[in-house]
């Protein structure tokens, strides 16, 4: 029995994703962007409710360690990644159908129909005596600063969306040329629509009255185009009895391997769901695993990998104290920078640890028994190109546990799809322990999802990134 699974969502109208800002007058709160994680996520949450499987596995309610004594959260093995725009290349959709899956542009390559790298870190600063870089006013940890090495251009940017094959074409540092039908505009995968609607009263659910008497607000719908889908994969392996060695798998339950309608996004908008077992290797770009470039820094030798986000991160930020596995935790501002490397030195704090040692330490965890990381990979942050933030917020219905009047979730910037992050690495060794660490597939070829690197909301398909190489850009060199 295949766990991973493959979906795809079919609109049977507009579709309505908004954020947590406001939706007054001419403001539409952000309302026909893509969707992002989370979305579709709490999507098969809330239809796997409604299924209502008995006996499912339940976990208690709580969070940061303040668990209440009840079992009643169920369907905590649900894990997905997407969506992706999945484009449908035959009309078909029977199994010789093929589909051709789009991902976010990478921010290092900004010219139209191309991947080529144009976007390179600077190497002209030199530290001081004392080694440390007051000649930039970069923030800490980063070393290099990132440089256009295109002429300046009003027409730049290039296509949000790229192909997974042409993806895997920038992986390789191809520059060839490349198929245009792989490049996508926004207004290429779906239509925008607005409209203008009349606020209604929460107390009376009428319009006119109470506190909306007189309000309006404007929304923006998205409307794919017929040959696009919502593309995701989705894994729900539910404890039987809770024995860890007996499951069932909830996707293939709830599906049944016949389409259903289920609700994607605000104001109850139906997508018909249509599964199938996630095909090996997944469709997705798959990051280096060796064969790095390789520059001298300082005298020695180092091999240069950057991490490219497929979908968006959070890494909130850590006030310093005591964590909850019993260890000293230290500040760390999060934000653009990954809650795993020093924010002093940039140096990667991951620690490579097999399969049976990271579960033994999920068991420590869930008895209170803490345990001492030992970050033992080689390797420093040196640039990064961030893009502006985007915001991930919600809405919680009230608990007993730990939010007795429900309300607004907490509200995250998160880093966007294309973010890329530039190491240096020790040697060859370290530079392959880094990319097994954050490529989505680990050291698979692509066969399974191992890799979340998101602090938060990981298991709703935050944090996916792949490994590439890179290279300086030398003042007057014109490549």
């Amino acid at each position: 029995m295949t766990a991973l699974h493959q979906i795809l969502l079919e609109p049977t109208d507009v579709l309505f994703f908004r954020d947590g800002r406001p939706m007054s007058g001419a403001s539409a709160g952000h309302t026909a962007a893509w969707p992002l994680p989370d979305v579709v996520n709490h999507a098969l949450h809330a239809a796997l409710h409604r299924a209502g499987f008995q006996d499912a596995h339940a976990h208690r309610r709580g969070r940061s360690g303040d668990y209440s004594n009840d079992r009643t959260r169920k369907f905590g093995c649900l894990t997905t990644a997407g969506p992706f725009p999945v484009r449908l290349l035959k009309s078909n959709a029977g199994s010789d159908a093929r589909f051709d899956w789009f991902l976010p542009r990478p921010k290092d390559t900004q010219v139209k129909k191309s991947v080529k790298t144009t976007l390179k870190p600077l190497k002209s600063l030199t530290p001081d005596t004392d080694g440390i870089w007051r000649e930039s006013s970069l923030p800490k940890p980063l070393r290099y600063a990132v440089v256009n090495v295109m002429p300046p251009s009003k027409d730049t940017g290039g296509e949000p969306w790229i192909s997974s094959e042409t993806y895997q074409r920038y992986l390789a540092g191809s520059d060839s040329e490349c198929d245009p039908t792989n490049f996508l505009k926004d207004d290429d995968i779906a239509d925008t629509e607005c409209t203008i609607g009349i606020s209604i009263d929460p107390a009376t659910g009428t319009a006119g009255q109470g506190e909306s008497k007189g309000q309006i607000y404007s929304a923006h719908y998205l409307r794919l185009r017929a040959d696009f889908r919502l593309g995701l994969f989705a894994q729900a392996l539910d404890k039987v009895a809770s024995d860890p060695d007996s499951r069932r798998d909830l996707v293939r339950a709830l599906l049944n391997d016949a389409p259903q309608s289920i609700v994607v996004g605000g104001q109850q908008r139906l997508c018909t769901a249509r599964r199938s077992d996630a095909p090996v290797p997944l469709p997705l770009p798959t990051g280096l695993a060796n064969g790095f470039n390789v520059a001298v820094i300082d005298g020695q030798k180092r091999r240069l990998v950057k991490w490219v986000l497929i979908t968006p991160a959070i890494w909130p930020e850590i006030e310093p104290g005591i964590s909850k596995r019993g260890t000293e935790r230290k500040f760390h501002p999060g934000g653009w920078l990954p809650n795993w490397v020093c924010p002093e030195t940039g140096r990667v704090l991951l620690e490579t640890v097999n399969q049976k040692e990271r579960q033994n330490r999920r068991s420590l965890n869930a008895l209170g028994k803490g345990y001492q990381s030992n970050p033992n990979i080689g390797a420093w942050l040196v640039a990064a190109i961030v893009p502006k933030p985007i915001i991930v917020t919600g809405w919680a219905l009230p608990n007993g546990t730990d939010r007795p009047v429900g309300g607004a979730k907490s509200t995250h910037l998160a880093v966007p799809a294309g973010a890329v992050y530039y190491f240096e690495a020790e040697s060859a060794d370290a530079a392959a322990a880094l990319a097994a660490a954050l490529n989505w597939h680990g050291n698979t070829r692509g066969t399974e999802i191992r890799n979340r690197r998101s602090t938060l909301l990981g298991e709703k398909g935050y944090g996916l990134g792949v490994c590439g190489t890179w290279e300086f850009h030398e003042i007057g060199n014109k490549r």
